[in-house]
């Protein structure tokens, strides 16, 4: 490897790992709401904020980091991101009550936005075009790693809390374990930030604010002494005729030769998050719980959702320029549209019944008196199961040992529910994962690209957070069954509409697209 791809590796990791943070802050909640829920006293719909309250503020903060990074510098953005991160770690930890919790994971929400725009614009100013693309995806790679690394982690936390050691007393790992869970990010925020120092700003933006000879610098140990010539000159080019053109804006959007692009941009960004994704990374265990595994398989199952989207993203990344866009959607949608069946079904045949053995195996923390009524009851479903306890020992005891509830009670077949969730996840990262920014960025015109991509990834943000608040009131309501037949409805649909409306854009430029696709 020549010493000019190696710095720009070197460069491309340590900024990536922006994404790295993103992942890990946006799947770490998965582990704490089991034991937040409980402590707090949390409603359904209070759970939903402690979980959807990163995406609100991601939105906002993807809103304003654009521009932010213009004034202050690609680097200078993503260093703030970094002490966010660390600040909202430290902070989520320590939190004394729900109001603070919620606030903590709201401030790393802003990290989360400015890491998700700027970390890939960085990379991309300063790759060469040869292996930009490559180095680009190092972001949505350590995305994927940071969930799985936020998975295990909690799981790793979680057996330390259980095991009998002087020093896991000492530091609480038993007590404070969701604590920990939380904490536990403040390292890699802080190395992350260290490691910022190490990296040039953005040549592109030196240039922008003519510090010609610092961006030739960098742009020099980034490709060469020719290379960087030949590059300065296009970037100056580049801003020269930008800033003769008229800025695309809002309005251009709604114009009648954008319907068709508009209405396939929308309907990728909704289709994306309301097949559930989210509810699955951010819900995993409490998932695999309703399945009866208990509470240290259902993390360790979450674990393998990691690997699982780590796995198929690579997949994804090698295929998408030679299989196409179109075709990797149908496949990911037709594999969505089963796994959602296949976990509707598994949920939809379990059967719930308390025999009076059960019930005294149950800890002695629950009252097996006021249990004994429904001894030999059989329930069809979860939410009758769960209306009948509740009804007998209240709700707060009920999420305090709703793991050991539900294992003693139901009768299904696991396995079933663990297939259903894997192929779920194989399906979204080798298809809506990473195809759908990559058709953002083709589908649009030049002119109006960025707000565009503004636009339909603000509607993306909004429906993922609406996911993620009413996923606790719709297991509790509509039942895991319901609920999961109708993410499998939603993806029926969208593959109906991929099939029969998206154009492939492999191999095509931008102007070839620009001309089919915005109809005069």
């Amino acid at each position: 490897m020549e010493s000019n791809t190696r710095y720009i590796v070197r460069v491309a990791l340590i900024v990536a790992l922006g994404g790295f943070l993103m992942g890990f802050d946006a799947s770490v909640i998965s582990g704490v709401v089991t034991f937040i829920e409980p402590e707090f006293g949390l409603s359904n719909i209070e759970l939903g904020w402690a979980v959807a309250s990163l995406t609100l503020t991601a939105t906002l903060a993807m809103m304003v980091s654009g521009p932010l990074s213009d004034r202050f510098g690609r680097r200078a953005v993503l260093k703030w991101a970094a002490v966010l991160f660390s600040a909202s770690a430290v902070a989520s930890a320590l939190a004394p009550d729900y109001i603070t919790l919620v606030a903590a994971r709201m401030l790393g929400g802003l990290g989360v936005g400015a890491a998700l725009i700027i970390a890939p614009m960085y990379i991309a100013e300063i790759s060469p075009p040869e292996i930009r693309g490559r180095m680009v995806s190092f972001n949505q790679l350590n995305i994927v790693i940071g969930i799985s690394v936020a998975f295990f982690s909690n799981y790793l936390i979680l057996r330390l809390g259980q095991a009998d050691f002087a020093w896991v007393q000492a530091l609480g790992l038993d007590v404070w374990t969701w604590r920990w869970m939380l904490g536990v990010e403040a390292l890699p925020a802080i190395l992350y930030f260290a490691a910022l120092f190490t990296v040039p700003e953005s040549p592109r933006w030196l240039i922008m604010r003519g510090e010609q000879a610092e961006a030739m610098r960098v742009m020099t140990r980034a490709s060469g002494e020719t290379a960087a010539e030949r590059e300065m000159r296009a970037v100056q080019e580049s801003l020269a005729a930008e800033s003769t053109q008229e800025r695309g804006s809002l309005r251009d959007l709604f114009q009648p030769s954008m319907k068709f692009v508009l209405m396939i941009g929308v309907t990728v960004a909704v289709l994306q998050q309301i097949t559930g994704i989210n509810s699955v990374f951010f819900y995993a265990p409490m998932i695999f719980e309703q399945s009866g595994i208990g509470t240290d398989a259902s993390f360790m199952q979450a674990v393998l959702v990691g690997l699982v989207n780590l796995v198929f993203t690579v997949v994804a990344i090698l295929l998408i320029d030679r299989l196409g866009r179109r075709p990797l959607l149908g496949l990911g949608l037709a594999g969505i549209t089963v796994s959602m069946l296949l976990l509707a079904y598994g949920f939809g045949t379990a059967t719930y019944s308390l025999s009076a053995e059960a019930i005294r195996a149950l800890p002695a923390s629950i009252d097996s008196g006021v249990l004994a009524a429904l001894a030999g009851q059989v329930f069809g479903s979860d939410v009758a199961f769960r209306e009948a306890v509740v009804a007998a020992i209240g709700a707060e005891a009920f999420a305090s040992h709703q793991s050991a509830l539900v294992s003693s009670a139901i009768s299904m077949n696991p396995t079933l529910i663990l297939v259903g969730i894997l192929g779920f996840v194989a399906s979204f990262a080798i298809s809506l994962g990473p195809v759908m920014w990559v058709l953002f960025s083709e589908l649009f015109p030049n002119r109006v690209r960025g707000i565009a991509i503004s636009f339909v990834g603000l509607i993306n943000s909004a429906v993922s957070f609406t996911v993620q608040l009413v996923f606790p009131w719709e297991l509790e309501n509509l039942g895991s069954s319901t609920t999961f037949l109708i993410y499998g409805l939603f993806a029926a649909a969208g593959l109906v509409f991929v099939l029969r409306y998206l154009p492939e854009t492999k191999e095509r430029s931008l102007e070839e697209l620009e001309k089919e696709l915005v109809r005069q």
